[in-house]
This record gives structure tokens, sequence and C-alpha cells, in this order.
């Protein structure tokens, strides 16, 4: 079991996984959330500083939220973050389509790699029974 303190609140909870926080403060953010995702539904053209400051949450937990893919900006609207790989402005996730793309590619290239295998012996050679000296 492994407890610690909650990083918003201090008190000691039972840790699971995930963010430091307690289940109270967990419910907290995602309250937040809600109210985040339901302004940026009617406001499709805020930026990310006027939904921070109009429901009291910082740009920081907005931007964890669009690169969770939680949160998306709409294909025409300007506001979005950067790809963090080559920097271009995306609207949801962490990278762009074409760094996915790149990035898809090197993995499976790492994969389709053929293994050297190890040379077979003899199937005699290896039915032989061998002796220990002492």
């Amino acid at each position: 079991m492994d407890v610690q303190n909650c990083r918003e609140c201090g008190r000691l909870f039972n840790y699971l996984g995930g963010q430091r926080l307690c289940p109270g403060c967990k419910a907290k953010l995602e309250d937040k959330f809600q109210k985040v995702k339901k302004y940026i539904y009617e406001n499709k053209d805020a930026s990310i500083s006027e939904v921070s400051e109009a429901n009291e949450v910082s740009t920081q937990q907005i931007k964890q939220w669009v690169r969770e893919e939680r949160l998306s900006f709409s294909k025409d609207s300007a506001v979005g973050i950067e790809c963090e790989s080559c920097g271009a402005m995306i609207h949801t996730g962490r990278f762009c389509d074409a760094c996915k793309k790149q990035l898809a590619a090197n993995l499976g290239a790492v994969y389709s790699k053929k293994t050297v295998e190890a040379p077979q012996r003899n199937s005699r050679e290896s039915a032989r029974m061998r002796f220990l000296d002492n």
C-alpha cells in the first residue's frame, strides 16, 4: 500500500497510480474539466488564456487535457498547441499528423528488422552424452 500526500490539498491518501491527487481533488478537477469543455463548445473562438480566466483553471492544465486528447479545438479555430516534435500548430494530441506517421514508420522499421539467428547445431551432436571429470 502506497500512502502519499495530495499535491493539491496535502491530505494523505492511498496512491494507486496516475496523478497524485486524493479522490476529492480528482472529483473537483473533473468538475473543472466539464466546465472547460462546455465553455469551449459554446465559445469556439476563445483562446486558451480566455478559457483559463473564465473557468479559473491554469493554462498548463488546459494544455495537458489537450495533449491527453480529452479536449480539442475545432479544425477552423486559430487556437491550438505546438507539436512536441516539429512545433507545428495542432488542435489535440501531442504530435501533428506528419510526425505521427514518421514515428509509426520508425517504430515499424525497428520491428521489421530480421534478428540474427544462432547457428543450428547438428542434431547428432546435441544427442551425444557428455561426461564431466572430477
